[in-house]
């Protein structure tokens, strides 16, 4: 039963808290156990605030006997990514650089959780610096996909993904600059969303060029939509905050996607992808069709203009940690440190023609949603392979290019488009696929809609990883 609690998800949770018929303190002490007992196996935390957690739980209750209880996530425990500014808990970033550092204040997602009722557990792992997409940073070691052990549970919200699969609770913060709420939801078998840029305001403001959105992490769809409409409106500290407030994405989210047009690409007419990835993607991608969308296949012409771009631009943006090789680099991760050098001596001309090249691939984005509602693709073009690698076995070796077989994700981070990832199925080896449905800018609300119906058509919340 306290097993049952911990993988249950907000939306039944909640009406549970609200009728007393389950406390707070009942719930965050079943995570506790869950964590307890599977942890430091799978390694999902950077630091476990159990205490705390088990406080604001008691206040919780003391506020729902009093009939105070307020929030649309009153009582539900909530993790918070290694990347995100967290006032009174260490925020290391995966970096030995940064470790013992604990911020001061909040970024403003926090106090948004936490004015909504959800109850902060602690902080998820990340690659350093969130500048791979593999679950390992010289700080925090492997975090070991709950599938497999040893495997990656995938680029740097990897904890939350691995937290969420494993039932550390219902709900998990993530972000998302190239990929790292999509591809931990692919690797671990678990729905993720990367808001259109903007929705949920991130602070500080990223240095790099408006890629990095904010976004839930969860095992249902609802739960995702429920913790969206909490996290997202403008913020004065975030200047690239959208400045319309969130719509009610749960009261719509079951409205439908009937008519929409929708473009299936197994490739972005570039890309490399496994066999049994392939299969599962386009199976999905079919189902479109059963839930009332016209799908075709048209040929996508931006898609085989992102690899140069993305490799010249990942480098220089991460030459913003270049001042710590000075001092950490024989403990800093070899491959962030490759990835540093790459942009050694590029011009400031190169960067800007690059740049350049960037906003004509987002308006070739844009411009090709004209005419879909949606574009259907891989999230990740492999299963989980070995969180030692960098590259799956079978695909060429690289001192820091992971990116290879992630060509689906960081596209739409350069739009700045609305993208999922959601389940699919499991490769014949027992490891999770992830469909990733892409929206118009600003459509989150059809994202959400499409994953739920998918998720109707194709349910995947009952299975759980055998830990």
């Amino acid at each position: 039963m306290t097993d049952d609690l911990c993988f249950t998800p907000a939306t039944e949770l909640s009406p549970l808290i609200r009728s007393k018929a389950l406390s707070p303190v009942e719930l965050i002490d079943a995570v506790l156990a869950r964590i307890e007992a599977c942890e430091p196996r799978i390694n999902a935390f950077a630091t476990l605030a159990a205490e705390r957690a088990r406080d604001a739980a008691h206040r919780a209750e003391d506020a729902l006997m009093k009939g105070e209880a307020a929030g649309a996530l009153f009582g539900l425990p909530v993790t918070i990514k290694d990347l995100t500014e967290t006032a009174g808990i260490p925020t290391e970033r995966g970096s030995n650089a940064l470790k013992g550092h604990v911020p001061a204040v909040d970024a403003p997602v926090i106090p948004r959780l936490e004015e909504a009722g959800a109850i902060v557990l602690g902080k998820t792992t990340t690659s350093e610096f969130g500048w791979s997409g593999v679950s390992r940073s010289p700080l925090s070691g492997i975090t070991h996909n709950p599938w497999k052990e040893g495997y990656n549970a995938g680029a740097s919200s990897a904890g939350a993904g691995a937290a969420a699969a494993a039932g550390y609770g219902p709900l998990h913060q993530g972000s998302d600059g190239a990929g790292s709420i999509r591809m931990p939801a692919h690797f671990s078998g678990i729905f993720g969303l990367k808001p259109t840029y903007g929705r949920v305001p991130n602070w500080p403001v990223p240095n790099n060029d408006q890629v990095s959105h904010v976004g839930p992490m969860t095992r249902t769809v609802a739960d995702s939509a429920l913790m969206l409409q909490a996290m997202a409106g403008p913020h004065p500290w975030d200047h690239t905050s959208l400045e319309a407030g969130p719509a009610d994405y749960p009261a719509l989210l079951e409205e439908g996607i009937a008519g929409l047009r929708v473009a299936y690409s197994p490739d972005l007419g570039h890309a490399r992808v496994d066999e049994d990835v392939a299969a599962l993607v386009q199976d999905a991608a079919e189902a479109f069709q059963s839930l009332g969308c016209t799908v075709e296949s048209p040929e996508v012409p931006f898609g085989p203009d992102g690899p140069e771009i993305i490799r010249l631009l990942w480098p220089i943006h991460l030459h913003a940690y270049r001042p710590f090789l000075a001092e950490h680099e024989d403990r800093m991760d070899p491959g962030l440190v490759a990835c540093i050098r790459a942009a050694d001596g590029v011009s400031g001309a190169t960067y800007l023609e690059t740049r350049a090249r960037k906003l004509a691939y987002v308006e070739a984005v844009h411009r090709f949603f004209e005419d879909w509602d949606l574009l259907l693709t891989p999230a990740v073009s492999v299963p989980a392979f070995p969180a030692e690698r960098l590259q799956p076995e079978h695909w060429p070796a690289h001192p820091w290019d992971w990116i290879m077989w992630a060509e689906f994700s960081y596209p739409f981070n350069f739009s700045q488009n609305p993208a999922a990832s959601v389940p699919c199925g499991f490769t014949g080896a027992g490891l999770p696929v992830g469909l990733q449905i892409v929206g118009r800018r600003f459509a989150d609300l059809a994202v959400l809609q499409a994953a739920r119906a998918f998720e109707q058509a194709r349910p995947w919340a009952d299975r759980r990883p055998a830990l």
